[in-house]
């Protein structure tokens, strides 16, 4: 049941449970694997992360590596109970899949400043997010058609979940993000829709962006505001 699982501990560190380990007494260290599209974020992340080391509690970088997160990064982390970030990068299909069964925590980021306070957070034992990313859908790009007026659309299928006019998307490229923005219009059948359920084909456009290619993923998500919690 859910209560169940909600009571079992995890079977590697999350980054909500370290405040309830501190709080216990046990917990001195931290692994980290990070992750970035290009070397310079990673170098910024790992030498801002490094500085998070306090008296109590030891960070340590145990890899950091620019592409996709891997199987190998997953598998790692399980072995030495790291966590793993993700700067502009998205796990493979088998990562995302050996994490979830593994319990590995998987923190994926857009933005260098949150990535740094949410492990600072976590560290002082005082984690609460404010606004959260909820994906609601992937989908693949399967063909490019240019419009004069419009700009380029990508005709694609959703993959899971549903995407709506007024989601936000990322464009993934080989598990790099590449662009980050909003849709300038959702179609299907040439109609202006509010929404496309999974299963289904559409054709979109992402404002300002016209670099997409095929084979291209698409996530959707919207911004949720979680309030703080005492």
């Amino acid at each position: 049941s859910q209560r169940e699982q909600g009571l079992r501990t995890h079977k590697h560190i999350t980054l909500d449970e370290i405040g309830r380990r501190i709080a216990i007494g046990n917990f001195q260290e931290l692994n980290v694997i990070i992750k970035g599209d290009v070397d310079g974020s990673v170098e910024a992340l790992t030498d801002s992360l490094i500085k998070l080391s306090t008296e109590e509690i030891q960070l340590n970088i145990i890899h950091k590596a620019v592409g996709q997160i891997s199987e190998s990064d997953i598998l790692l982390a399980a072995a030495s109970n790291a966590i793993v970030i993700g700067f502009q990068v998205r796990p493979s299909l088998i990562a995302k899949k050996l994490a979830e069964k593994e319990e590995i925590d998987v923190r994926l980021y857009s933005i260098i400043y949150d990535a740094i306070e949410e492990i600072k957070s976590a560290m002082e034992g005082m984690l609460s997010p404010e606004i959260k990313e909820e994906t609601t859908a992937t989908l693949e790009i399967q063909e490019i058609f240019k419009i004069s007026k419009t700009g380029t659309i990508a005709g694609c299928i959703v993959k899971e979940g549903k995407i709506s006019r007024n989601s936000k998307v990322r464009v993934i490229r080989e598990g790099i993000v590449v662009y980050t923005g909003k849709l300038g219009s959702l179609k299907r059948f040439k109609e202006d829709v509010k929404e496309v359920q999974s299963g289904l084909e559409c054709g979109l456009n992402i404002e300002n962006f016209n670099d997409v290619k095929v084979g291209d993923t698409i996530e959707a998500y919207l911004e949720i505001e979680v309030k703080k919690t005492l």
